[in-house]
């Protein structure tokens, strides 16, 4: 094989990773509520009643146009990959939103629902490819399985975070719960021999819905627990600390298990 063909198309879980993708969960979480609640009115008095509908369908296309472009690309581009992870995170919250308001289905029945859903998209994958290491994610088709079950999962983490929020832990209580979570699952990287595999597909939901939690507790009013701040405001600020992320922090592409460099590390 070549160089060419054993990079991954989607970047080296690092450090850098999980801080841009949690900054880009909570940008999802405010900037879904942005349309769907300030600009279409959810929180005001005169809200649009199709907001939600209206929401997801904005986000999903502008996502599948996202994840079309990534999977079309014939290398690792991050700016583009990182879009079309806030475009996913994005349409998750506001389908998260629409199926547990509009449909009615409630947040433990639309997170069953969704936990369902993730896990059949990966056991989906793993018949079809043999594995849902995200290190192999060097052909078209794997590429459709991961950001199927990214979408999935991005949905899932909002209905899970909304209702910790809106249960007795508060967003501040929420965002601690799933902190000390994603620590656990650190600590079980690090000092056991539990599945890599299983360990990034668990921290990679349980940043949703710290995103989800935080970008609440941004954007609700004080009366609620939040701090009230403007929902675009908060969006901007989120998107360009994401940006210069990406421009600071060391953007490498994934290697092949199977490539001649993985071997010799």
């Amino acid at each position: 094989m070549n160089t060419f063909t054993t990079l991954s198309k989607v970047p080296a879980v690092t450090i850098g990773f999980w801080i841009i993708k949690i900054a880009a969960t909570t940008l999802g979480e405010t900037g879904g509520d942005t349309v769907t609640m300030t600009w279409l009115g959810e929180t005001t008095s005169h809200p649009n009643p199709y907001g939600y509908l209206i929401g997801t369908a904005i986000f999903l296309t502008v996502f599948v146009v996202l994840a079309i472009s990534q999977i079309a690309a014939k290398k690792f581009h991050p700016f583009l990959y990182w879009a079309t992870i806030v475009g996913s995170t994005t349409a998750g919250t506001t389908m998260a939103d629409f199926a547990d308001r509009s449909l009615g289905l409630g947040y433990p029945g639309g997170s069953l629902l969704l936990l369902f859903c993730v896990l059949a998209s990966l056991a989906a994958w793993s018949r079809s490819l043999g594995t849902v290491s995200v290190n192999t994610i060097i052909t078209p088709k794997a590429e459709v399985f991961y950001w199927i079950t990214i979408t999935f999962s991005q949905t899932l983490g909002t209905a899970l975070g909304d209702w910790a929020a809106d249960a007795e832990l508060g967003y501040g209580g929420g965002a601690i719960v799933f902190a000390a979570m994603l620590v656990a699952v650190a600590a079980a990287y690090f000092w056991t021999n539990a599945s890599r595999v299983a360990l990034f597909w668990t921290a990679f939901i349980l940043t949703r819905p710290l995103g989800a939690t935080v970008g609440d507790f941004l954007d609700k009013p004080l009366n609620q627990g939040g701090f009230n701040l403007s929902r675009p405001l908060a969006s901007a600020v989120i998107a360009v600390f994401i940006v210069v992320c990406i421009l600071v922090i060391p953007q490498r592409p994934g290697v092949h298990p199977g490539s001649p460099s993985a071997a010799a590390r």
